[in-house]
């Protein structure tokens, strides 16, 4: 066999899995793989059995051919080129152009372009970065990738990390794959911050690190989420996910949690490309930061959010739509709104209640416990009837030991009203809108039992 012809072997076999796979997807995501060429002098050194121009070029081929016997439209290639078309000296740090723009099946155009290159240039690789930004056309669904092939590191005393990031953060591209072929170890460190660098220390490594990041470029890798639960069993779910990517906080997938039929987590693919936040959108919300998948492999994310449940029960049809203000105990901020006669999940811990009842409770300190169901039941309401014969203003207060407590304010606009009434004892206090004296106020003291109608005449 062929010592070359492997790297066809490896690619044809990872990617024909992969792209069956693909199909099966109801939308079909579009990987966009732009290669960044060097084309500077430096090119026409000699490493290992040639130049590094012809071991590149020659091995590049051979990975295109492997892609094109793909059939395969879930990608698509480009090729940008620096350094190839001005000699140095002069340097000119402009001397980078998209030579083939993205295209389906454009292997021949890139191969042609690969074949005529005369290095001859300078090394304006933040430059190049920056301007692969417009080599991309707009696209709703497609995955921008990078990869940085070169011998030498940038030449124009401009940042080729920050030029990366600045893409990154804008969502333009993911992170960029750099190879360096036969360059000194002490210049892996200058690329590190660009990308996922790759040291192709010599020609076998160099056609070897080209398969392996073509196959990440095109590969969805699987993932399982376990949301763990008071005995660290993956048996939470039924809730929403969504991963954001971590650098330019762009939204990447959205999912609702699912058991598969044998109550395992169900398997989702994940771009292994993307250091991800995980927001689980429970009550409370939970977060796993600085999620790495790793390529070629299940992955495993797990979080530990065991839950309850909490029921409210009020058994009366004249309830209507009553709720409950639900906020961590001690804290101001309102985390749920929860309808009466409904059961939710909460995150385990303890939590304040203010039930929207008239009048309103507030019950604090209200414990929610993994596996189980905390219920809290209030007797059903009574219902009051005022009338006067004109329209004024007044208060229901409750009676709370000593005190009284204001509960609401009368409709100022009518002389006849309804209200649904917690059971206990009240006071009204009004005057009527025609009576311009504090004197003329009148008070009534009535009694609220559950399921019972009263009546109060305020005249």
């Amino acid at each position: 066999m062929h010592r070359y012809f492997h790297i066809a072997l490896f690619l044809s076999l990872c990617f024909s899995t992969l792209v069956s796979g693909q199909t099966q997807k109801q939308e079909q995501e579009v990987t966009r793989i732009l290669f960044v060429f060097d084309g500077s002098q430096s090119m026409y050194a000699r490493w290992q059995s040639g130049t590094k121009i012809d071991i590149a070029q020659r091995l590049m081929n051979q990975m295109l051919d492997s892609l094109q016997s793909l059939q395969s439209e879930s990608f698509q290639l480009a090729l940008r080129v620096y350094g190839h078309q001005k000699p140095v000296p002069p340097q000119d740090c402009n001397d980078t152009r998209l030579e083939v723009p993205f295209k389906y099946n454009n292997f021949a155009s890139i191969k042609r372009v690969l074949r005529g290159l005369s290095p001859k240039g300078t090394t304006p690789i933040a430059r190049s970065l920056l301007r692969s930004a417009s080599d991309f056309p707009p696209c709703d669904n497609c995955r921008n990738i990078i990869i940085l092939i070169t011998d030498g590191v940038e030449a124009c005393d401009e940042d080729p990390c920050a030029a990366s990031l600045a893409l990154q953060k804008k969502g333009i591209i993911l992170k960029p794959f750099v190879i360096g072929i036969g360059l000194d170890k002490e210049f892996k460190q200058t690329f590190d911050c660009v990308g996922n660098y790759y040291d192709a220390a010599d020609e076998e490594t160099f056609k070897n690190v080209l398969g392996v990041v073509i196959s990440q470029a095109l590969d969805n890798t699987s993932a399982q989420i376990n949301l763990l639960d008071q005995y660290d069993l993956p048996s939470e779910t039924d809730v929403a996910i969504t991963f954001y990517d971590e650098v330019s906080g762009q939204i990447k997938k959205q999912l609702v949690h699912t058991l598969n039929f044998k109550g395992n987590p169900d398997t989702i693919h994940l771009d292994p490309l993307v250091r991800y936040k995980m927001v689980v959108h429970s009550i409370p919300e939970q977060t796993e930061e600085h999620i790495n998948i790793a390529p070629g492999k299940h992955n495993q994310i797990g979080l530990k959010m065991p839950r309850g449940g909490l029921e409210l029960k009020v058994t009366s049809r004249s309830s209507g739509d009553l709720k409950c203000i639900v906020r961590e105990h001690n804290s101001k901020a309102i985390l749920h709104v929860q309808d009466f006669n409904t059961t939710q999940r909460y995150i385990t811990g303890y939590y304040d209640l203010e039930l929207l009842t008239l009048p309103r409770y507030v019950m604090p300190n209200q414990k929610i416990e993994a596996g189980k169901t905390t219920t809290i039941a209030i007797p059903p309401p009574g219902k009051v009837n005022f009338s006067s014969s004109a329209p004024g203003y007044g208060s229901i207060l409750v009676e709370n030991g000593n005190t009284m407590e204001w509960v609401t304010d009368l409709d100022e606009n009518t002389a006849r009203q309804s209200l649904n009434l917690q059971p206990g004892n009240y006071k009204v206090v009004f005057r009527s809108k025609s009576s311009r004296k504090s004197e003329y106020s009148v008070t009534r003291t009535f009694t609220i039992s559950s399921g019972s109608t009263t009546i109060v005449k305020l005249n």
